[in-house]
C-alpha cells in the first residue's frame, strides 16, 4: 500500500506542474496532470480528479474571449462529436482494461509531444471543414475519455488558421465541453462520487498556485523554448507509460 503522505504529495505536485504549464503556454493542464497521475493511480481515478480544475480554468478562458456565439455555431458538430466519442470511450476507461488504456494514453502523449517537436504544419481546406469537424470530434472524444484532450482536435484547430484570440477562445470552449462530457460519463458509471468531487475541488489549490506562478514567469521565459522542453517531457513520459503498461501486460 502506498504511503498516503507520499501519494498526496505526488497528486499535489502533478496539479502544481500542470497549472504551471497552463499558466505559461495556455494549455496542457489535463495532459500533464493525467500523465503524472496515471503513474500512481488508475486512469479513471486520475480523470475524475481533473474535472473541477479543468472546468474552472477552461470556463475562465472561454469567458475572456470576444466571439462565443459565432465559434459555438461553427464548431457545433465537432462538439457534438466530442460528446458522442466520450460516451463510447468512457467504457474503456471504466472497464477492466486499465492496462490497455494506460498503454494508449502513453502512446497518445508521446505522439502529441512528437508533433510539437517537429512543428508540423497542417492545413484544412474550408470545403472539408463541414464533414471533417464531426469526425475529429468523435475521435477526440474517445481519446478524451482516457484523459487526453488534445489529439486530434488541437492540431485541427491550428490547421484552420484561426487568429490568436479566436484560437484561445475556441480552445476554452472545446476544453469546457470535453470536461463536461467526461464528468457526465463518469457520473453515469458511478465514478465521480462526493468523495472524489471533494478531492477534485481540493486539487484547485495547487492548480491555481501553479497557474499563478506560470503567469508570473511567462514574460521571463521564451515560450518556444519552454514548449520544446514540454514536448520532450511528453515524449519521455508517454513512452515510459506505454512501455510499462505493455511489459505489465505481457510479463
Amino acid at each position: 500500500m502506498q504511503d498516503p503522505i507520499v501519494f498526496a504529495s505526488i497528486v499535489a505536485v502533478a496539479f502544481l506542474l500542470a497549472g504551471f504549464v497552463k499558466g505559461v503556454v495556455g494549455m496542457g493542464l489535463p495532459t500533464v496532470a493525467i500523465g503524472i497521475l496515471g503513474i500512481v493511480m488508475a486512469p479513471v481515478h486520475a480523470a475524475a480528479l481533473l474535472i473541477v480544475p479543468s472546468l474552472v480554468t477552461n470556463v475562465w478562458q472561454l469567458a475572456a474571449g470576444p466571439s462565443f456565439g459565432g465559434l459555438a455555431r461553427r464548431f457545433a458538430t465537432l462538439l457534438a462529436g466530442v460528446c458522442i466519442g466520450t460516451a463510447f470511450g468512457i467504457g474503456l476507461l471504466t472497464g477492466g482494461a486499465t492496462t490497455l488504456v494506460s498503454a494508449a494514453l502513453g502512446t497518445v502523449l508521446a505522439v502529441y509531444g512528437a508533433i510539437g517537436l517537429i512543428s508540423a504544419r497542417l492545413s484544412v481546406a474550408p470545403s472539408a471543414e463541414r464533414w471533417l469537424s464531426p469526425v475529429i470530434g468523435v475521435f477526440t472524444g474517445v481519446l478524451r475519455a482516457t484523459g487526453v484532450f488534445a489529439i486530434p482536435a488541437v492540431p485541427y484547430f491550428g490547421a484552420l488558421g484561426l487568429d490568436k484570440e479566436a484560437l484561445i477562445q475556441t480552445l476554452g470552449l472545446f476544453f469546457t465541453v470535453c470536461t463536461v462530457a467526461l464528468a457526465a460519463g463518469l457520473l453515469a458509471h458511478g465514478q465521480f462520487p462526493v468523495s472524489v468531487a471533494t478531492s477534485s475541488l481540493l486539487a484547485l489549490i495547487p492548480t491555481a498556485g501553479g497557474m499563478l506562478l506560470g503567469q508570473r514567469v511567462r514574460n521571463r521565459l521564451d515560450p518556444l523554448a519552454f514548449r520544446r522542453w514540454f514536448c520532450i517531457g511528453l515524449v519521455v513520459l508517454g513512452t515510459y507509460m506505454a512501455l510499462r503498461a505493455l511489459v505489465k501486460a505481457y510479463a
